[in-house]
């Protein structure tokens, strides 16, 4: 296969623990081509002829050297339908720019390449908010602009966790107490007087024991999640927050959500999603760029990217024979 990457610049990749280069490594050591761009290189034309996405991609050669990881070649333009997949794997911001990305991805997709995750689906799912499609499996929640309902959940539930829609890494995440003497300037703060939707989640003491990434890839559940352990005096535990990553086997509940969701998740064509789940509870559904394969790999041997692409060639062999 040939499979473009559409992703952050490849020098800010840290490579020892990117997902995507572990996904990179793999496909090569399988024999395909990979090709990487960033998001502002995608660009579509149009005529009365026809519609077309293409990319700026250079074909790029990855190695197990850390400090050398990858080698690239001079950048050409591509037409999309070059590529049997390609991977959308740019991290948030998840701003106009992004959606306007995901709406050429869509042309691409019309013409018959494998899209991942699903452009439209990209759009659909903002990380925070998905979990309100699974009520059964949350602590108590809220997603608002109003400040006053926003004061009220916090009376209500006492010890809660505020938090922006669209970020990501732990950033701008707050836990506020009601008897908090800064809580009025952090609504405000989130909420901008009004301008902002800001989701409040029910403090989970469980974080103490990590906040579980559970990866799912094609439908398939990881049987090994990342607990992300807080450092002292932190309740974020974001790995960019200095969180301590330890993989452990799925708890029976833990499970049970990942298998509830699975099938659900992989028909709406999200081939990679990571669950974050805290105390038994669902808090976000990720699906832009889920990280933590090779942490889990490194630290249990199960091969999360020999899965993705196992998947992926399954996928690609089932279109060839279409």
């Amino acid at each position: 296969m040939n499979l473009l990457f559409v992703l952050d610049p490849l020098a800010k990749l840290e490579a020892y623990k990117d997902s995507s280069v572990a996904m990179m490594r793999t496909l090569q050591k399988r024999g395909h081509e990979v090709y990487a761009s960033e998001i502002g290189e995608l660009f579509a034309v149009g005529s009365e002829a026809n519609s077309e996405a293409l990319a700026v991609a250079r074909k790029i050669v990855v190695s197990d050297d850390n400090a050398h990881w990858y080698r690239e070649e001079a950048p050409t333009k591509m037409p999309l339908t070059a590529f049997d997949v390609v991977l959308m794997r740019k991290d948030p911001p998840f701003d106009m720019e992004y959606i306007y990305a995901t709406h050429v991805l869509e042309i691409a997709e019309r013409a018959g390449v494998a899209v991942f995750n699903k452009p439209q689906r990209l759009r659909d799912f903002n990380e925070k908010m998905a979990v309100l499609r699974f009520p059964q499996f949350i602590t108590p929640t809220l997603v608002s602009r109003q400040p006053g309902i926003l004061q009220a959940f916090i009376d209500e539930h006492g010890d809660t966790i505020l938090k922006p829609l669209d970020g990501m890494g732990g950033t701008s995440i707050f836990r506020v107490r009601a008897d908090d003497p800064n809580r009025n300037v952090i609504v405000e703060t989130l909420n901008g007087f009004g301008a902002h939707s800001v989701m409040a989640q029910c403090f989970i003491p469980a974080i103490r024991d990590g906040d579980k990434r559970v990866l799912i890839i094609g439908g398939k559940v990881v049987p090994y999640a990342l607990a992300r352990i807080p450092k002292s005096g932190e309740t974020r535990g974001n790995l960019a927050a200095g969180g301590k990553g330890v993989a452990v086997p799925l708890t029976e509940r833990e499970t049970e959500i990942a298998e509830a969701l699975a099938a659900p998740l992989w028909e709406q064509g999200l081939l990679i999603v990571g669950l974050d789940v805290i105390g038994g509870f669902l808090t976000e559904v990720n699906v832009t760029s889920p990280t933590c394969f090779t942490e889990i790999a490194e630290q249990t041997g199960f091969d999360v990217a020999g899965l993705l692409v196992d998947r992926l060639e399954k996928i690609n062999l089932t279109a060839k024979n279409a």
